[in-house]
């Protein structure tokens, strides 16, 4: 199972800050036999078990927490599907001016080759002034 990188990075800083403020949970978290694939292994498998499609940040920071805090603890082989995680990405000012001048160009473009499409003459055939080898 290849997790979305956003995903296991968003799970992984929710795990270091709980770490930080928990003592006990930082001895939990520490454990080299545990890893972050595992623990998103652990997660896609519960929900899968659980048949609901979308879940709050908490209940799944709860099954991370969960998965670190149990030593002996089922993973489940590994688990092919897409994790959309969503969260607020902001932009900076400067991010936010290159977006927009990258849209006011793709909106002159599209209308340039609307233009362009719209002046497009049809040919008309040729014809052919030759004389006929029959006519006499």
């Amino acid at each position: 199972m290849k997790a979305s990188n956003h995903f296991k990075n968003t799970i992984k800083a929710y795990l270091d800050q709980w770490a930080e403020n928990d003592v006990l949970f930082s001895l939990q978290y520490s454990k080299p036999e545990k890893n972050i694939d595992d623990c998103v292994t652990y997660i896609l498998n519960t929900v899968q078990k659980s048949g609901s499609n979308g879940f709050a940040d908490e209940e799944i920071y709860s099954m991370a927490v969960h998965y670190y805090d149990e030593d002996n603890i089922d993973i489940g082989n590994p688990v092919n599907c897409q994790v959309v995680v969503n969260h607020v990405v902001k932009l900076t000012e400067e991010e936010k001016q290159q977006a927009h001048k990258e849209a006011l160009q793709r909106v002159q473009n599209e209308a340039y080759a609307k233009l362009k499409q719209t002046t497009k003459r049809v040919k008309q055939p040729e014809t052919v002034n030759q004389q006929s080898l029959f006519n006499f």
